[in-house]
Parts: C-alpha cells; structure tokens; sequence
C-alpha cells in the first residue's frame, strides 16, 4: 500500500525536476486502487486518501510515505475505524463503529492486531469484553459477556468470541475502564447452547437469568389467551427484556403445515424460523427463554428484534417500544402478512383474522 514503486500507477498532478509526484497529486494504481493527496519529492505527506477498489478508504495525516497519527477507515460496507497509526500500522487506542453509528469495538491496536483488554459491542445492547489472544482473538478463560442493562455478565472460558463455559456475575463497578464482577452463588452454568431442528436446549430448566429478572408468565389480560409475559419492573421504552428461543425449521417445512401447527413460530431470516412446539410451550417443560409467550396486540407495547445472545446464539427478542409498567402484559404486533392473499383477509390464523375484523368494526 505504501510502496508505489512496487505497484504501476498513473499520475494526474504536478511533479518535481525528477518526475516524482510533488504537491497535490492522484495516483491510480493498476490494482484498482486510488490514492490523492500531498507529496514531497515523491513521498506522501500531509493530508491523503486511499481509495481502494473495493470501495474502502483510509484517510488521514501522511509523513515520510506513511500514515502517521490518527486516521480513519471506512469498509465497504459504511462502518469505520478509528485509531492511531505508526508507520502505517494500528498502533494504539481504537475504536469502530458500524454504518449506523453504533460503537462495536473499542480498544487497544498493537502492529495493526488487537492487542490488551478489548469490548466488542452488538448492536442489541450486549457486549464481550477481556484480554484478547496474541492473535487479537477474544479467545481465553476469563472472558465475560455483559448483558444489555450492563448489571449481569456470564464470565468464563470464550473462544474467538463464542462462549465455552460461563458463570452468573453481577457487574459492581468499573475501574480502569474494566469491569469489576462480583461472582453468584449457585447462578448455573452457561455454555453455548444454539438450537438445531431437533433439541431446542441441552437444558430445558436453565431460565436465561437477565430474562429472569425482567420477566413472568401469568394468565394473560387478553380474550381468548390463556398465558401470556408480564413485566416484573417497570422499564423505558426500547429495553430488551425477553428472548425468542426455539427449535430452528425452514421456512418451507412451517409453510408446509397446518395453522394450528405454528402457533410459536417467528421467522428468524430468509431461511430460518424458530418455533416452539408443544411440549416446550409450556414451562413445566421449558423455561430457558419465554419470548414466545408474548401475545399480539394491534396496540403493542413491544417488537420483536434481533439478538446476538451467548447461549442461544442469533434469534429474536423483544424490545420494548414504550414505557411499561410492572405487572403489565407484554404484546407485539405478530406481523402476518396482509399482502399475499390480501389487505382484508391475510395470510394468518382464524383468530388473527377475527380481531382484525373486530378492530375495523369499532373504528
């Protein structure tokens, strides 16, 4: 990259008795790459961009032909890095952030590798931290995954950011800009657990304990529910405070079958839908997770989102939309689909359609 005898280019800009690029120029490379900015006698300094062909970029402030102090990556994708550079190379503090603006990783570059203790954030709320392997891998046995609310962490053994083996801890403090645990008692042990289309959980009776303190299943408020997910604290609104767990099918074997079949089912992505089937609907069975006892509502007080959870891996959360208060009843708006047989009689269960038509009557 910072070589540019070693790569052709084409130069648009003044040069020097030599014919070396001087003052503001523009080289393109044969590879496809593009760097503008300043030169001295053919060595980049002040002010420069590489443009690179996969519609990267590097910016910053170049000396002697390298990028020296702080610069600022941009991948393809519109996330960025922040950090400091010698001599071209990720030396020092670091940040990044995604095309959204979210922080997903703050910490320490050494010779352009993550070196020291390190936070990798996900855009819900979670978040790992420790010190990463001599290969900049989140990978070692005293790792912790924090929850959202930044009060409970798993802390244990991580390998390249996936739980092995976790346990409870209770987050007290933070010192040195690293957290400070204290452990549970008799809070279980946690491992990576990601459902297949046959075994929802190798522990059916182990509840999520960040669930277990936001949330119970009790008779539902609504006509025609039997159970349904209420709050045990008041929270704000955009609070995660439930997860959606459950076997992992197609989408073409849920299409495949009877309504009455797929009364815990939500689509995960394209290919994947979670489902829970009886006899994991009921908590004598399996308690894990309680996402799916959250009932619908065309006046929700909650959605379903994504989540990056330690355990059961990417599935699908509920997020407050609006303040709710303790001992209220959780609902989301189930988001079947009104296009495809159309807006008045939607692809959708019987009574899905009879509250609809209920709710055109009153208005």
């Amino acid at each position: 990259m910072e070589s540019d005898e070693e790569e052709e280019y084409t130069l648009q800009g003044p040069v020097d008795d030599e014919g070396f690029p001087h003052g503001h120029c523009t080289l393109a490379y044969t590879s496809g790459d593009k760097f503008e900015g300043h030169f001295d006698h053919g060595a980049k300094s002040g002010k420069g961009c590489f443009h690179f062909y996969d519609g990267s970029k590097l910016e910053g402030v170049f000396d002697g032909g390298m990028l020296q102090g702080k610069g600022l990556y941009t991948y393809e994708d519109g996330s960025v890095l922040k950090g400091v550079y010698v001599d071209g190379e990720l030396n020092g503090p670091a940040e990044e952030f995604n095309s959204e603006g979210q922080l997903t990783f703050r910490g320490q570059y050494s010779n352009g590798v993550k070196c020291g203790f390190c936070w990798i954030y996900s855009a819900d709320g979670g978040c790992i931290c420790g010190d990463v392997n001599d290969e900049g891998e989140m990978s070692g046995n005293d790792i912790a995954y924090i929850y959202p609310d930044m009060k409970l962490a798993l802390i244990g053994s991580f390998v390249d950011g996936e739980m092995v083996k976790g346990k409870l801890a209770e987050v007290v403090g933070i010192n040195q800009d690293r957290p400070q645990f204290k452990m549970v008692s008799d809070g279980g042990i946690f491992k990576c657990d990601v459902s297949t289309s046959n075994s929802i959980s190798s522990d059916l009776q182990l509840p999520d304990p960040y669930e277990q303190q936001m949330v119970y299943v009790g008779a539902s408020t609504i006509q025609g529910a039997s159970e349904g997910l209420f709050m045990k604290v008041p929270v704000k609104e955009d609070k995660v405070v439930a997860f959606y767990n459950g076997l992992r099918l197609t989408h073409a074997e849920v299409d495949a079958r009877d309504w009455s079949k797929n009364g815990n089912t939500i689509s995960l992505d394209e290919e994947i839908v979670i489902d829970v089937p009886p006899p994991f609907d009921d908590t004598k069975h399996y308690c894990a997770s309680l996402g799916h006892k959250v009932n619908h509502s065309f006046s929700p007080n909650s959605k379903y989102d994504l989540f990056q959870h330690p355990r059961f891996g990417f599935i699908k959360c509920i997020r407050t939309i609006k303040p709710v208060s303790a001992d209220e009843e959780l609902t989301v708006e189930y988001g079947y689909d009104h296009h495809g047989c159309g807006v008045d009689n939607p692809d959708a269960p019987d009574w899905y359609k009879e509250q609809m038509k209920s709710l055109k009557g009153k208005n």
